[in-house]
């Protein structure tokens, strides 16, 4: 049985999963690990330190597939601003042919894309920015639940509404990101018109993700209880692990609203990588994590994760069928 779906026929994939864009994670290892699964991996532009070590991170990931995959942009809000129109060219130069946007305005990146037959995913946590980048010209949205790990928005709504909502507001395709792991969450997606699934922590876990051993092990014991939420007094809220660290921003920001020089020091993202690239400690370190760390409970390989997960979707399908 194959899974017929919108996003499958857009770029070129033989089952509807992405791997979603993520920090000091996405790289062509594991963008190609998933590619070579059948679903689209994605390698994070801005975990690459310039425009050229994404360039050479491309390259890499084509000597490691020969399957379609995509490069995750995300614009948020910097003290020192990414130099995002170099990292667009390299991705155009290169000839990447699928884009995962996010963060703030899509605009003006949509455009440029656009204007080079790049397709482009543009992921969104509210009805109203989805309806605006389907205005500028996404191809299509993926609508990022307050499940999500990393960015949820602050208007906390989780994805059994927010589907609903895209389901009878959008006129182009969308696919379901935010506390998926499992394949009867991908039937339901597919139920409430979705064309596919974006999974992010639950690569994180696969043999492949470049990721410290100690911090898949962490995923894997977590409950669905083990995050909280950061930056909430800043209007950038993120859902990350629930440790020492966060724990501790989020005491500070309690007692200093709004005050982001107070919590600088624990939130470095040089400690994020290091904690996930080196030390594998899990408790120093503020990173992102997904309630879907509950339904964890393994570490498959891409290939296993994948197939395991379409498996569940066509049997869940059946079963639902039997139910007419």
């Amino acid at each position: 049985m194959v899974i017929k779906s919108k996003l499958c026929s857009a770029v070129g994939i033989q089952h509807p999963i992405v791997c979603g864009g993520m920090h000091y994670v996405g790289y062509a290892e594991l963008a190609a690990a998933v590619s070579n699964a059948g679903g689209l991996g994605i390698i994070t532009a801005l975990t690459q330190p310039t425009p050229e070590d994404l360039r050479r991170e491309i390259r890499k990931c084509r000597t490691l597939t020969s399957k379609p995959f995509g490069v995750n942009i995300t614009l948020l809000p910097s003290m020192v601003p990414p130099d995002y129109k170099g990292y667009c060219q390299v991705i155009i130069d290169e000839g990447v042919k699928v884009v995962e946007t996010a963060g703030n305005n899509p605009g003006e990146y949509i455009a440029l894309f656009k204007k080079h037959d790049v397709f482009v995913i543009h992921k969104c946590v509210a009805i109203r920015h989805a309806q605006t980048a389907e205005r500028m010209g996404a191809d299509m949205l993926s609508i990022d639940g307050f499940e999500c790990a990393g960015h949820p928005g602050e208007d906390d709504v989780g994805n059994f509404v927010l589907l609903a909502l895209a389901a009878r507001s959008l006129k182009i395709p969308y696919i379901a990101s935010g506390g998926v792991g499992t394949g009867i969450q991908l039937a339901a997606a597919l139920a409430l018109g979705a064309e596919g699934v974006n999974c992010g922590t639950a690569f994180m876990v696969t043999k492949e993700a470049p990721v410290h051993q100690s911090i898949k092990d962490a995923i894997v014991k977590a409950t669905e209880r083990d995050t909280t939420h950061v930056f909430r007094t800043l209007k950038n809220t993120e859902r990350v692990y629930k440790n020492a660290a966060s724990l501790k921003v989020v005491e500070i920001e309690k007692e200093h609203p709004g005050e982001f020089e107070r919590i600088r020091p624990f939130v470095s993202g040089t400690m994020y990588k290091d904690s996930f690239q080196k030390t594998g400690d899990t408790q120093s370190s503020v990173w992102s994590c997904g309630q879907v760390a509950g339904l964890l409970k393994d570490q498959p390989t891409c290939k296993e994760f994948i197939e395991r997960t379409v498996k569940e979707c066509e049997a869940t399908i059946r079963a639902m069928s039997a139910r007419l």
